[in-house]
Formats: structure tokens, C-alpha cells, sequence
């Protein structure tokens, strides 16, 4: 039996960064430590250990054919959201010759990028103090893509798209109004939108 149990332990998680190897140790147990203190997160698993309840959603999967001397080239291009639905969210991007590559590459880049998500309820038809929503109106910029992210109050639900509904819900929105200026059908620009306007949850007030 022991022979098994090593061998299982050989799949286990081997840190590789200084960082890994203290939140492996227990001398780090929060992602609030890691963003407090400014570390940068270099392996996906710190991020799957700290949030195991940490979800990945495929937003979009796009071809890329290329020509080269050889002919056609098709490639496959992911894009990712993690999030754990309680105030932290990545997005990422992967490349490769097969689409299961690409999304794995893509789902590792998002917990890499993974970002607090300030939760509060500031909306001022509510006052339950509950993080349900955004603390105040937040405004994201991704290519032609412009969100508008103001706090609604409970119960009123996600007033967005199917796809823009899915990402604020992966970050823990359950109540808010969005607007969205441009084409919201650039998945790419619209998902790095929100992502930059979920950051500014922190870097506003």
C-alpha cells in the first residue's frame, strides 16, 4: 500500500518558486497575503490551493489559420475567465496547435492573472452591507469595448448579456446594472472590459 501512496505523492504539487513552497508550508494561507504584500504569483497551483473552490469558464475558442511554406496552418486561440464567485477573477489567453492546448495554456495564464474583486453594496436604494454587488459605478476599456459596472440592489439579479452575465457572476456579482458602448461581440475585448473594470474596484476610493 505505501508504494502506492508514494507514487501518488509523486503527482502531487512540487513548488517551484520561493512563493509555492511557502504557501505549500502553510506560511502563507491567504490570496490576501500574496496582494497585500505585492508577490507575483508564478504557478497556477498557489492559486488552486489558496481558492480551491476556484471555477474555470471557457469564454471564446477561435481558429487562426496561418500560411507557411509547408501550407496551411490552423491554430487554435482560448480565452479563459477563473474566477472563485466570492471577489477574485482572471482572465487569460493561450495559443497552440490543438484547441485542448490552447485552453489549458489559457486557463493557467487566468490564474496567473487572477485579481481582487472589491464586493460591497453600493447602491443607494440598498443598504444591507452585504457583498452582493460593486461598491460603487466602475467603467472598463478593452479595445472598442467600453463597460459600465453600477450597483444594484439585492435581488434585482445581473442586467447584461448571457456572456457578460457569466463573467460578473465567476467574480461574484450577483446583483448589478452594466451599459456597454461597442461591439460586445468581441468576446476579447469585451471579457478584458470587465476585467479592467472589476481591478478598478480597488484602485477607485
Amino acid at each position: 500500500m505505501s508504494h502506492f501512496s508514494r507514487q501518488e505523492q509523486q503527482v502531487e504539487w512540487k513548488p517551484r518558486t520561493t512563493l509555492g513552497q511557502m504557501v505549500l508550508a502553510g506560511k502563507i494561507n491567504s490570496m490576501d497575503q500574496i496582494y497585500e504584500n505585492g508577490l507575483r504569483i508564478q504557478e497556477s497551483e498557489i492559486v488552486k490551493h489558496l481558492l480551491p473552490d476556484i471555477k474555470s469558464q471557457v469564454v471564446h475558442v477561435g481558429i487562426v489559420q496561418k500560411q507557411t511554406d509547408a501550407g496551411e496552418m490552423t491554430r487554435f486561440n482560448a480565452l479563459v475567465a477563473v474566477g472563485n464567485e466570492a471577489g477574485w477573477f482572471g482572465i487569460g489567453k493561450g495559443k497552440a496547435a490543438q484547441m485542448r492546448m490552447a485552453i489549458d495554456k489559457a486557463t493557467n495564464a487566468a490564474y496567473l492573472n487572477v485579481i481582487p474583486v472589491k464586493l460591497g453594496c453600493g447602491s443607494w436604494e440598498c443598504r444591507c452591507n452585504q457583498l452582493h454587488s460593486v461598491p460603487f459605478k466602475v467603467r472598463g476599456k478593452g479595445g472598442s469595448v467600453t463597460i459600465d459596472i453600477v450597483p444594484g440592489p439585492r435581488g434585482l439579479g445581473l442586467v447584461a448579456g448571457e456572456n457578460i452575465r457569466n463573467l460578473l457572476k465567476l467574480a461574484g456579482l450577483k446583483d448589478a446594472w452594466t451599459k456597454s458602448f461597442g461591439s460586445t461581440n468581441t468576446m476579447s475585448s469585451t471579457t478584458k472590459a470587465i476585467f479592467n473594470a472589476l481591478r478598478s474596484t480597488y484602485s477607485v476610493g
